[in-house]
Order: C-alpha cells, then structure tokens, then sequence
C-alpha cells in the first residue's frame, strides 16, 4: 500500500513512503475484522524489535571498540568461537551472518558445510558462552521471529 501511494502521489521519498505505509497500516486496522488475520502487525512489531536491538547493539559496540582505542590499556580477547544454527534457509543464515558482520567488533568467518554452525571472530570474548547467548538469544531468535 505505500508504494501505491507513493506511484499515486509522484513523489518517491522516505517521508512519502512513511505517510503511505502509515495510510496502508491504519487502513488494515480498520478492516481487520473484515480481513482477518492481525499477522501483519504482530510482523510489523516483530521487525521493529529486530530494527532497535541491532541499533541498540550496534551503539554498545561501536562504545566499546571506542573505549578500547582511547585508552592505553586494551581490553580485546580476540578469538573465533563457533555458534550452533537453528536457522536453516539460506535467507536466515545471511541474514544473521550479515548482521554479526556489521556490529563492530564481529566477523562471521564461515559456515559449516552442513550449515548447522556459524564461525565467527570476535574482539571481545570475555566468556564465549556468553557471547554464544547473545548470537543466538538476541540477533537469531529475532531473525527467526520475523523469517517464520
């Protein structure tokens, strides 16, 4: 519904397509009962969660790597760990491997050949289970939550 109203209205910008997609929500509330399922807005919270937990993390990262650069004392245990997966189509992985990539500090390095297990490089591994629980209870569970 928004690229609708933004063709409509002639004007691609992203206050435009905000306006359209605000129309396009507000339209689906009002008819839900008529439509059904409320799926779309559990979806549209669900994206939004997934959206603010990688701004958040990606703000406490770039905090930390920062920290570590000014002072004169570095904090860095680096190390590669290897992360189980319950993600399984090639969308999840690449999604979740991309957004590991983009927090400063993380690389995903590689994917089993199985694709059960996610290797990765971090600069921080204080206790790698802790870092295990953050891949894993924070990005894949929310990629998880908006894939299915």
């Amino acid at each position: 519904m928004a690229l609708i109203w933004v063709a409509a209205t002639g004007n691609f910008s992203f206050i435009n397509l905000f306006i359209g997609f605000l129309i396009g929500f507000l339209v689906l509330v009002f008819t839900r009962r008529i439509v059904g399922s409320p799926e779309y807005f559990i979806k549209v919270g669900q994206v939004l969660g997934l959206g603010l937990f990688f701004i958040w993390e990606l703000i406490l990262a770039n905090l930390r790597v920062a920290h570590d650069v000014i002072t004169p004392r570095h904090y860095m245990r680096p190390g590669v760990l290897a992360i189980p997966l319950d993600a399984q189509t090639d969308l999840e992985i690449t999604m979740l491997s991309n957004l590991i990539t983009l927090t400063p500090g993380t690389l995903s390095l590689d994917i089993s050949v199985d694709r059960r297990v996610l290797y990765l490089h971090a600069m921080y591994i204080d206790d790698p289970e802790e870092v295990r629980r953050k891949i894993k209870d924070g990005y894949e569970r929310r990629i998880l939550e908006v894939l299915r």
